[in-house]
Parts: C-alpha cells; structure tokens; sequence
C-alpha cells in the first residue's frame, strides 16, 4: 500500500511539472493558429496584446488544467460559454477588448480568485455571479457602462477589493454589509450618477479604504464615523453638505468625530431608526464605544454611545484606490435592482 501511494504521489508530481506556461501575446494575431500542443497540459495562457476578434469555444473546452487566462488588449466582443469548464482557472484577465456582457457560465469558474473585466462595454454583470463564484478575491470591473451591481455581489465572501469606479451606477446594492472582509471598496467617478451611500457601510468592519470621489454625494452617512479600520477616504469632487468641507479638510479622524457626534445627537425623530442600527454596529464590533452614564432613562442611554478612541491617520488622500470584500447575509434581503 505504501509503495503505491509512493508511485501515485510521484506520478502527481510529475503530471504537474509536465503543466506548460504559453506566451503568445504581442504576435498581432488575428486568430489562433492550430498547434498539435495537447491544450490540457497548459497551466497558463497569454494571449494579451493582439487582434483576436473571438475565441474558440473548442479551444476554452480542452484547457482543462489552465489557472491563469490572460487575453487582455484585443477585439473581444463576448467571450465563449465553454469558459464555464474551466474549473481549475483562478485568475482572468479580459481588459481592454469590447466586451458588452460576460456569459453565465462563468459562474461555473469556481475557483476563480481575480477577475478583472476593466474597459470594456459592459452594461451589466451577471445577476447571479455572487452565488457561485465564492472565491473571488479581486473584481475589478472599471471604466465601463454599469448601471448598477447585482444584489448577489453580497454573497461573494472571500471579496477583499471591488473597483466599480468610471461607470455609471446610480447606487449600491441591498447586502453590502455583509462583506465583511472587504479592504478596499472604489465607486469613484460615477460622476452625475451616484448621489448617496447605503447607511449600512459602517459595518464594513475590515474596511481600509473607501473613494467616493467625483460623485454627486452630498451627505455621508453616520455610520462611516463606525469604521475603526478605515485609514484612507477619499471625497474630492462630491457637493458635500455633511460633513462640511471645512471639517473634511481637517482629516479623516476629525471627520469620524463629526459624523459620530451627528449619531449621537440625532433627532428624537431618527432615535428608533437609528437605534437598530447602533445595535448591530456594536454587536458585529464595527462600533467601538461605550454607553454614556448619565441618570437619565434607559432608553435614552442607550442612544448615547461614545467613542474610547480614534486611530489616528494621515488625513485624505486623492482618488486613486480601488475596492471591496463579501460574507453572508446579516438581514433580510430585498431586491436591489427595482429602483
């Protein structure tokens, strides 16, 4: 028994190192040129930097063992559904072609960690690429024509970075507080189209940073005073009214204190409103405070959170970053895309 896990253990590892690396990019191709290479020894494949106009559906299908696919820089207008069958494949690349939306089958690329489908024409992702697609790690999805982000996005709990920025989206998805490993979370430059921000992005405990710039977004909501983590914000460009810009010049700890302050003495008529909020700030440990003391009745005391600290960061930065992350659903779900 030993001597034949021996030998199969051998045999494994010298399947893997039989695995080719293809570079075909920068060849000014038009298509692909037949090669009696067997396509399911190749690990990785660049086609990057040529004219291909499409993919064969053939060719996807036999690339059983491929984990990287880099086909950026050429005149792709869709992709084949036989991408689906690429079950081992976690990193793909389709920026700069033409591309207008990406097959369902994708769905089926369960090992996908990184997509990046930047520049291209796509108008909308598939509805429910969130459901399968479990560990993905990077979406980068910019400088494209999307008008919103499917509501199954909440389900993808390994995301860490969502680039949604030069787009046009006109707000974010129902569900984003459950992505709560998300580091960096980029909706800039949606310009004339984006013009709040769910309150529930304080619990997006794991945040490190957020871009908003160049947005129509005039007030930020409270709870963003929540995100102990957040070490870069980025609002240039948006007709702010809250925080004043007078405040948001002073920095990102100032700005935390203001919208905290905000929290903390909101009117008798947004105390309820906000006080289910506050509760599942404290109870997921996005908000860091305590309850004030004070001989007034319980139920205004539980209103008066204060804050023990702030961690202290070099004040704004311009928009430049990128971003988010994903886990399960915390609350009850509603569609996100009847606006």
């Amino acid at each position: 028994m030993d001597v034949r896990k021996a030998e199969r253990s051998r045999s494994m590892k010298e399947d893997h190192q039989k695995l080719e690396n293809v570079d075909l990019s920068g060849l000014s191709l038009d298509s692909l040129p037949n090669s009696p290479l067997n396509l399911a020894i190749i690990c990785t494949l660049d086609l990057s930097n040529n004219n291909l106009e499409n993919i064969p559906e053939s060719l996807t299908a036999r690339l059983l063992n491929v984990v990287t696919l880099d086909v950026h820089s050429n005149q792709l207008k869709s992709l084949p559904n036989s991408i689906g069958c690429l079950s081992k494949l976690k990193i793909l690349n389709v920026s700069g072609n033409l591309i207008e939306s990406l097959p369902k089958s994708i769905e089926n690329c369960r090992s996908l960690e990184e997509l990046n489908a930047n520049f291209n024409k796509l108008k909308r992702l598939p509805d429910t690429i969130g459901f399968e697609l479990l560990n993905l790690k990077k979406l980068s999805v910019n400088s494209n024509k999307l008008t919103f982000l499917p509501s199954s996005i909440s389900h993808l709990t390994s995301l860490r970075i969502l680039d949604a920025r030069l787009n046009c989206l006109g707000f974010l998805p129902e569900g984003m507080e459950n992505l709560i490993n998300l580091e960096i979370l980029n909706v800039s430059q949606n310009f004339q189209y984006l013009d709040t921000l769910p309150y529930s992005i304080g619990l997006l405990y794991s945040l490190l940073e957020l871009d908003i710039s160049y947005n129509q977004i005039t007030t930020l909501p409270e709870s963003i005073g929540c995100l102990k983590n957040l070490k870069k914000l980025s609002v240039d460009g948006n007709p702010l009214v809250s925080p004043p810009m007078d405040i948001v010049k002073r920095g990102l700890v100032v700005v935390k204190e203001y919208l905290m302050e905000k929290m903390n003495h909101s009117p008798k008529g947004q105390v309820k409103k906000k006080r289910s909020w506050l509760g599942k700030l404290v109870r997921h440990k996005t908000f860091s405070g305590h309850m004030a003391a004070s001989t007034e009745n319980q139920e205004e005391i539980r209103d008066k959170f204060i804050m023990d600290h702030y961690q202290s960061i070099d004040g704004l930065t311009s928009p430049r970053h990128m971003g988010m992350f994903s886990p399960r659903r915390l609350f009850s779900p509603r569609s996100s895309c009847n606006r």
